[in-house]
């Protein structure tokens, strides 16, 4: 991991990094990753897993997938939604385990 940052950095990149953690900054969006670690949902088994209103559940998810942390997949007229990749996975799972460090 440490070569990783042994190189320079642009301006550019530091405010994408920026983006992208300001998106792991909102509680609905990082209930709704969770959620999907355990495996592709719909809308609605969001809202009922999460207990949140749908239309919390669908702008969070916009956000998320316009970041391209979450991804759809069409069947009939039913969306459902999943990590993007692991990459989502090991970003949330560092975190956790940074928070638990004593």
């Amino acid at each position: 991991m440490k070569g990783v940052f042994m190189k320079p950095i642009q301006e550019e990149e530091i405010t994408d990094l920026a983006d992208l953690f300001k998106i792991f900054s909102d509680s609905t969006r990082l209930r709704i990753l969770f959620s999907l670690m355990d495996g592709e949902k719909n809308v609605t088994e969001l809202t009922q897993d999460l207990d949140m209103t749908q239309s919390n559940v669908s702008h969070s998810l916009s956000i998320l997938k316009t970041n391209k942390l979450v991804k759809p997949r069409r069947d009939g007229k039913a969306i459902y939604y999943s990590l993007a990749d692991d990459h989502v996975k090991t970003i949330i799972a560092m975190g956790r385990d940074h928070i638990e460090e004593e």
